[in-house]
């Protein structure tokens, strides 16, 4: 007889767990998933590597209908008592936003209750009592307050299923569950903030497909504010409504179809004329679905509202990665709270969205400003008027040409290194300014240019021939365009899946209009290699990253010198320490180094979001031969707490090592102590003391130790490879052999090369050249052995550290 405590957990699951689900009536086909993965796995960066993390794991979902979660089990041997994956059963039906979690180790179930409807929140249920789907279905029914009938029917409608193998990720479920399960308790006002990137309109179309196809909502409008928004969605999640679709064009209405896709502004009319949309009744829709609606159906007097006042009896879906919330502006008055948010930040951490970097670069007439010299005029003769100009007047009232040409210089340094053909979106004042960057980074690109003349292109509402080209832009399959320069078109509902890098030169300081250009990058497409992205800023907009209301922080934030070149570790930053997944707590290993009707609204200076008119700007002023260069250079990081240090970083990491070392004889003495000087370092990391990020300001090839004790004791630094010098002039390699000595001698290498941490792993035996010199295990035994080999390691760090202070 098989004793249960020799089983492994998956041997539980089979023999003991899923029997009992098959015996209380659970389908295995259409009702029980295990080792269902929810999440892809966070992805880390390491200067320009990258790996992902665990994926977040249930050992059993059960779903009462496919895409309607019930119940999630974690399972444990035997060896565990039975409530030991309770608290992991928790976590994840938190997450999923699923009412009962249980836990089982073979013996029997542990059931949580989070409706709490029975009066008792945890009880066990033997192998022979677990509860059916219908047991479960009518808790479900509580925990949503689905209390009638006709309530149910909408609820438990069936998503849409094309048979590709498609189907909603966890958070999209969510959302769309929330939002059915609301309209059909006759919830009329609904509101779904999602991050971009996440998949709004997916999630719109499984809304409104259950809705349509159940017969709860018959006629549906879908509102944009871009035709590009619009072509995506006819040809991508919508086309499954074929024959039952339209576009409703150039404000011509036919009422003989049941989804209706359009622009707000191809329902109004600013010439006076009747409003196109009123040539439906008011009661004609059922739904209406309001995509991007952060851009106007916030505000009391935009176009939107007046199109959504007219239909108020519809039931109407607000969606947005960010909603606007000021005293003039509310989406949550209109709309109601949010009835499910999807971050940024749990899109980062989930896996969905890439990550970001940061590099700001401080030009010295933005930092300091500039004033005109005596006598100054500008490119056509006229004296300019002497006052001190700002980042405020550079390009939208004075333009400095030197300013523009260096904008365009970093770009192209960046791109230089990260990869020519990488993806751009630079981000302009305006149109003008737009086309004058696009010269720019034509003149500094001249070979690129050369080879294909949509290397740099602007794309902006006035430009047919750059619009013409956003497609291409937006495909990952073209690689032209590959920059495009543009002011306000792309800021919002285009999807650039290969975006790798976005220009900042526009003085943004609305948070909403900040998330939603990060946003343009945050799309992963592993494919084409695009799993992280940079953000260069030069107007200090990245300064919205300190507001409490961003929820999505940088991998990296690094200042660069202007009139300094950039270097590749400008561009990836310096990784060299261990980076732990906060999903399995485990080391990272990233392997080896290796003509449109939203032109005229948007893009046009003088037209505003509410459609009204305002005043032309005055003329702008150019002048030429002002000295733009570096004002200063310093380095800004994030603290352990993802809150950026203000102080000087040596000064900061001072403080926290002397915080943790008393004395200079304190460090010497632990730093001796420790069999492996990566466990210390990763010590101080937990404390807050990244030297990663101090290397860069030291610009030294310097061992940590010797960065600690110039950092914190004003001590003299010998490099790496000064240190690695001193230990081959000794006689200390004599007392080895001839194979031997070359192993030490190579690993001396290598800590010259990387530092002492890369030489304590095992797997850099493996590295070239020291694995020319023998396979690991023939390495290991030149030595007599593992502890031979492991002692060799430490008298040779030894050597390197004697007499170090």
């Amino acid at each position: 007889m098989t004793n249960k405590r020799e089983l492994s957990e998956r041997d539980i699951c089979t023999k003991y767990i899923l029997p009992a689900l098959v015996k209380a009536g659970w389908d295995v086909e259409r009702q029980i998933r295990e080792e269902v993965f929810f999440t892809d796995g966070r992805i880390y960066v390491k200067g320009n590597r990258t790996a992902r993390g665990e994926r977040k794991r249930a050992d059993y979902i059960l779903y009462y209908k496919p895409n309607i979660p019930v119940a999630v089990i974690e399972a444990k041997d035997n060896n565990h008592e039975v409530g030991d994956g309770m608290q992991q059963a928790l976590s994840y039906a938190s997450i999923l936003d699923i009412p009962v979690a249980l836990s089982s180790n073979g013996d029997n179930f542990l059931e949580h209750d989070r409706t709490g409807s029975s009066g008792v929140v945890e009880q066990h249920r033997g192998l022979d009592d677990f509860p059916s789907p219908e047991e479960l279905w009518a808790k479900y029914k509580i925990y949503k307050g689905i209390k009638t009938t006709d309530q149910e029917c909408v609820a438990s409608y069936d998503y849409f299923y094309d048979g590709s193998g498609r189907a909603p990720r966890y958070y999209q479920q969510i959302a769309i569950n929330r939002a059915v399960e609301a309209i059909a308790k006759e919830q009329n006002r609904v509101l779904l903030v999602m991050a971009t990137g996440t998949g709004k309109t997916y999630t719109a179309f499984q809304i409104i497909y259950r809705l349509w196809k159940n017969g709860t909502k018959k006629r549906i409008l879908f509102l944009a504010d871009r035709n590009a928004l619009i072509r995506q969605t006819k040809r991508g999640d919508f086309k499954h409504f074929k024959e039952k679709m339209t576009v409703i064009r150039h404000k011509k209405i036919d009422k003989a179809y049941e989804i209706y896709l359009a622009l707000y502004q191809g329902l109004t009319n600013s010439s006076g004329q009747e409003d196109a949309f009123r040539e439906f009744s008011p009661d004609f829709f059922d739904l209406i679905v309001v995509d991007e609606c952060h851009r106007g159906s916030a505000a009391d007097d935009s176009a939107w509202r007046v199109v959504l006042e007219y239909f108020s009896s519809a039931t109407q879906i607000g969606l947005t990665a960010t909603p606007k919330e000021t005293e003039q502006v509310s989406n949550i008055e209109y709309f109601g709270e949010p009835l499910y948010t999807y971050s940024l930040k749990q899109g980062i951490e989930d896996g969905f969205l890439a990550p970001y970097k940061v590099i700001r670069v401080g030009i010295n007439v933005d930092l300091e400003g500039w004033r005109p010299e005596q006598g100054k005029t500008d490119n056509r003769g006229t004296p300019v008027e002497d006052r001190l100009y700002n980042s405020k007047d550079f390009d939208k009232n004075l333009v400095i040409d030197e300013r523009t040409s260096l904008v365009a210089r970093k770009v192209m340094e960046y791109l230089r290194i990260a990869g020519e053909l990488s993806k751009t979106i630079v981000f302009c004042i305006d149109i003008e300014h737009a086309e004058r960057m696009r010269q720019a980074i034509a003149n500094v690109a001249p070979d690129l240019t050369k080879e294909n003349p949509k290397f740099v292109m602007r794309i902006t509402g006035d430009e047919e021939e750059g619009k013409r080209e956003l497609d291409n832009f937006i495909d990952p399959e073209e690689t032209h365009p590959v920059v495009a320069v543009t002011s306000k078109l792309l800021t919002t509902g285009v999807d650039v899946q290969t975006c790798k890098l976005i220009v900042l030169d526009s003085s943004i300081r609305s948070m909403t209009e900040f998330k939603q250009i990060i946003g343009r990058g945050t799309r992963i497409n592993e494919d084409f290699g695009k799993t992280f992205f940079a953000i260069m800023d030069f107007r200090n907009v990245t300064d919205l990253f300190a507001d409490p209301a961003f929820d999505g922080d940088p991998v990296m934030v690094k200042e660069v010198a202007a009139n300094d070149e950039l270097s590749s570790e400008d561009v990836e930053g310096v990784g060299e320490d261990e980076i732990i997944d906060s999903e399995s707590g485990k080391t990272i290993d990233f392997g080896p180094s290796a003509s449109e009707d939203d032109a005229e609204l948007y893009e046009t200076p003088e037209i505003v979001e509410g459609g009204g008119i305002v005043a032309q700007p005055a003329a702008k002023i150019y002048v030429a031969g002002v000295s733009v260069s570096v004002l200063n250079e310093r380095h800004q990081y994030l603290d352990q707490n993802g809150h950026l240090i203000i102080e000087s970083l040596k000064d900061f990491t001072r403080k926290g090592l002397r915080k943790e070392f008393q004395t200079l004889d304190e460090f010497l003495n632990r730093w001796q102590a420790a069999d492996k000087k990566q466990v210390l370092i990763d010590e101080l990391e937990l404390q807050g003391v990244i030297l990663e990020n101090l290397w860069t300001e030291v610009k030294k090839e310097l061992d940590v130790f010797d960065l600690i004790c110039h950092v914190a004791w004003d001590k003299p630094a010998l490099t790496r490879r000064e240190r690695a010098a001193r230990v081959k002039k000794r006689n200390y390699f004599e007392k080895y052999g001839e194979k031997a000595r070359a192993v030490l001698i190579a690993l001396l290498d290598k800590y010259a090369d990387n530092g002492i941490e890369d030489i304590e792993e095992l797997s850099i035996l493996r590295a070239p050249p020291i694995n020319g010199l023998g396979t690991p295990a023939e390495i290991i035994s030149m030595f007599g052995g593992k502890d031979g080999y492991l002692k060799a390691l430490s008298e040779l760090e030894n050597e390197v550290y004697k007499l170090a202070a």
